[in-house]
């Protein structure tokens, strides 16, 4: 598996509606990411992750696809497709899809048939169900809030959506299913795309009668017809979303010798701050304990068996400088830590677009200012049980999805450069000073730390290779590892905290021989006697 091309790069994902517009339109499109290549060649990735282009009528920002095998017009054409991954091909960048395949959207032409009787040819394409007592058939419920089940009056039965009534699930027991989707996955893998992240992937194998929607028992088997009938015939990179994996489950998706997928998405640090039994809309305070015992079992627990995904946001998450940092004045050095932090462990690195600049969240104070389907549906949910406005909108301002959907702030021109009309969602205020333009500028911004951790990824095999031991006797906002690898040993350090921290672990000794850090009057560290300023993060080479 050392050949493997995916297991020394890092991944860029980009969210198509809100990178580059060229039309004026107000929408990002495909022309817009064929003209920032030059600029994603300059930071050093070597995938890109883009989330969904297909055509789709939007009710969940294209995850309810209408046509797999065409681009939403907002986008552009197939042959802009085209162009994007042979012109992505020429600078060493790969193109993943963004593969949707739990749910379709209302109006794909399988549902509008299936809908149309319960003798249609497709009606099994999709999940229905007679009504229990007159209500729906059993308690599941939708991701996006309510009944996970939509009653349709024309046929009298229920139709199963674990997110928005417009993105019926697929029923992956019927085998024509499963034989549409190796076709159009072929389609793509044909057009020379780099691989697939799996939306939801673990859903596939629910058995929705028992009200079992993760994990389900032919889970498995159906990735293992998908390798052996698709992917697995060629050099391409393929990661789940499984928001129910531990390390053992992880291991059944990302060992090799299982003829599965390369890895997985794995969100145990994600839920860190969500109130035990709660929506991730129920806040409480990061428990920097936690995440590192979390992420250090990621790291050990795979072993040779399975391969980790490193991220800290995406299209769902809100920014990360926002969320455990510091978004004001430590915003670059509490940015730079969790880079540090993050890139110089085992795995595959993502970086979701605009985290290489430091992009915060940006906060509402209305409703009426969200364009978020799930943020939308929480928000009349929960004035209906009675919560304030005002703790709704907390709750939003923190974890809402349009936080990282926010235009992409490439200048300080108006609308940060992304278009020339009126942006699809608002861009955030603070644009004339977080930009890319102005990153690009300064030698000691966010961006070059990015385009650093990457060139020490890819000149360095103890960060693709090495082993990991996370070092305990510290203070809890201290997070300090060890990578070892063919006599080399690099600790990494990051404070975690808007206060300094010390710590004294003698039995690692001094280093002068600095590789990374945020902080430019970091010359070295005495670990008998190591001190860090707030948020401050590096890297030294040991022994």
């Amino acid at each position: 598996m050392s050949d493997k091309w995916w297991k020394t790069t890092v991944v860029y994902q980009i969210y198509p509606r809100s990178f580059q517009d060229t039309n004026g339109d107000g929408i990002g499109d495909l022309r817009g990411i064929i003209r920032r290549l030059d600029y994603l060649q300059e930071l050093g990735i070597g995938a890109i992750w883009l989330s969904p282009v297909y055509k789709s009528p939007n009710d969940d920002n294209g995850y309810d696809i209408s046509d797999y095998r065409d681009i939403m017009d907002e986008f552009g054409t197939m042959a802009d497709m085209d162009e994007l991954i042979r012109e992505a091909d020429a600078r060493g960048i790969k193109i993943v899809m963004d593969l949707v395949v739990n749910h379709t959207s209302d109006e794909h032409p399988w549902f509008i048939e299936s809908r149309k009787s319960k003798d249609n040819p497709y009606r099994d394409y999709y999940i229905w169900r007679d009504p229990v007592n007159g209500d729906a058939p059993n308690g599941l419920r939708s991701t996006f809030s309510g009944s996970a089940w939509e009653f349709d009056e024309e046929t009298g039965q229920y139709y199963l959506h674990l997110f928005s009534k417009r993105q019926p699930d697929l029923n992956w027991e019927n085998p024509n299913v499963r034989q549409e989707v190796w076709d159009l996955m072929n389609f793509w893998l044909e057009k020379g795309v780099g691989g697939f992240r799996m939306d939801v992937i673990d859903l596939v194998g629910k058995i929705p009668d028992q009200e079992i929607t993760g994990n389900g028992p032919k889970l498995h088997e159906y990735l293992q017809d998908m390798h052996r009938e698709t992917f697995g015939r060629y050099d391409v990179m393929t990661v789940g979303e499984t928001w129910g994996a531990t390390p053992e489950i992880a291991k059944l998706y990302s060992n090799p010798e299982r003829k599965e997928l390369s890895m997985v998405f794995q969100f145990e640090h994600i839920l860190l701050d969500q109130q035990e039994g709660k929506d991730k809309w129920d806040l409480k305070p990061l428990p920097v304990g936690e995440l590192k015992r979390v992420l250090s079992k990621w790291q050990t627990e795979l072993g040779d068996q399975g391969w980790n995904s490193l991220f800290w946001n995406n299209h769902d998450l809100p920014r990360i400088v926002s969320r455990w940092g510091d978004d004001g004045g430590l915003r670059v050095e509490s940015a730079k830590m969790f880079a540090i932090l993050l890139h110089l462990m085992k795995g595959t690195p993502y970086i979701y677009q605009g985290e290489e600049i430091g992009m915060t969240n940006c906060p509402i104070s209305d409703i009426s200012e969200a364009q978020d389907i799930e943020t939308i549906n929480m928000y009349r949910e929960r004035l209906g049980w009675g919560y304030s406005r005002e703790d709704i909108l907390a709750s939003i301002n923190a974890k809402g999805r349009d936080n990282a959907r926010t235009p992409m702030q490439w200048d300080d021109t108006p609308n940060a450069g992304f278009t020339t009309g009126t942006p699809w969602l608002r861009v955030n205020p603070n644009y004339k000073s977080i930009n890319v333009a102005a990153n690009l500028a300064d030698p000691d911004s966010i961006f070059h730390c990015y385009r650093k951790l990457i060139a020490l990824r890819q000149a360095n095999p103890i960060v693709v290779w090495g082993s990991y031991e996370l070092v305990e006797d510290v203070p809890e906002q201290l997070f300090l590892y060890l990578r070892r690898h063919e006599g080399r040993t690099w600790a990494v350090a990051a404070n975690i905290g808007a206060t300094p921290v010390s710590a004294s672990v003698p039995r690692l000794g001094r280093s002068s021989n600095v590789i990374i850090a945020n902080y430019g009057d970091r010359d070295g560290a005495d670990f008998a006697a190591l001190e860090l300023k707030p948020y401050e993060a590096f890297a030294v080479e040991l022994g």
